[in-house]
């Protein structure tokens, strides 16, 4: 898979790049990520990307010419047709499903937004989607491209050390991931509940499952689809509640 990034400060992902998933992606050869400056897309001497909004206001506003300048050379190159997404507060909020359909992209390109953000005319006409990755607004669209690559890199085939490690994660069934127990059995007077050492893989499924519900339905009870819930979470969801 191909990632293109866009922005004005490609030091910000020197450092991340050299690490963890994303250098493990790199190495194995399953993530190509490139880094491109806007400046080197801007028309006049003094590299200039941005400009005061028309209509007042405060901050500057990333022009659309540099983009659609480095847009036009980026799907010049002898590549797979990129997907072209603007990362911005605005957009649709990025969930694990829309990671997983990203993978169906062999190219993708990232362009983060700075300021005040970019001209709407990039956003509207020029882009195919538009993701945020919160209610939140931060400094830049990096750490926003930094969290899009490590959810879409880990996903990619022969990435993760272990092939199994994505099948049980938080949100892959509308669900939050049940509790997670290692050495000691007892840290501090607290215990790792006895189920786990039963050996009986079925009750240990079944009791995970109810903890993933119980764990939902408490903190994040907007990600439960019912409709997706079998008689038995159903249930197990019904007498939680009238316990809680």
């Amino acid at each position: 898979m191909i990632i293109d990034i866009l922005t004005l400060f490609p030091g910000h992902f020197f450092s991340p790049l050299n690490e963890g998933i994303l250098q493990r992606g790199i190495e194995k050869g399953r993530a190509q990520i490139r880094i491109f400056n806007l400046r080197d897309f801007a028309g006049d001497r003094h590299r200039t990307v941005d400009d005061r909004p028309f209509g007042g206001g405060a901050g500057m506003i990333l022009k659309p010419e540099p983009i659609d300048r480095a847009l036009t050379w980026l799907k010049g190159l002898p590549e797979p047709v990129p997907r072209v997404i603007l990362l911005t507060p605005q957009g649709t909020p990025l969930k694990q499903s829309r990671v997983k359909e990203l993978l169906l992209h062999p190219r993708i390109i990232l362009i983060c937004g700075k300021y005040e953000g970019v001209d709407e005319r990039i956003a509207e006409f020029f882009c195919d989607e538009q993701i945020s990755i919160g209610d939140y607004v931060l400094s830049g669209g990096e750490p926003a491209a930094l969290v899009l690559l490590d959810a879409v890199v880990r996903l990619i085939p022969e990435v993760m050390g272990c092939p199994d490690s994505g099948k049980e994660e938080s949100f892959e069934e509308g669900l939050l991931e049940y509790p997670q127990y290692t050495r000691p059995r007892n840290f501090k007077g607290h215990l790792v509940p006895e189920i786990l050492f039963s050996g009986d893989h079925e009750k240990v499924r079944a009791w995970r499952r109810r903890q993933s519900l119980e764990k939902t339905v408490k903190r994040r009870p907007n990600l439960i689809d019912h409709e997706r819930l079998s008689p038995e979470d159903r249930e197990i969801i019904k007498k939680f509640e009238e316990n809680y």
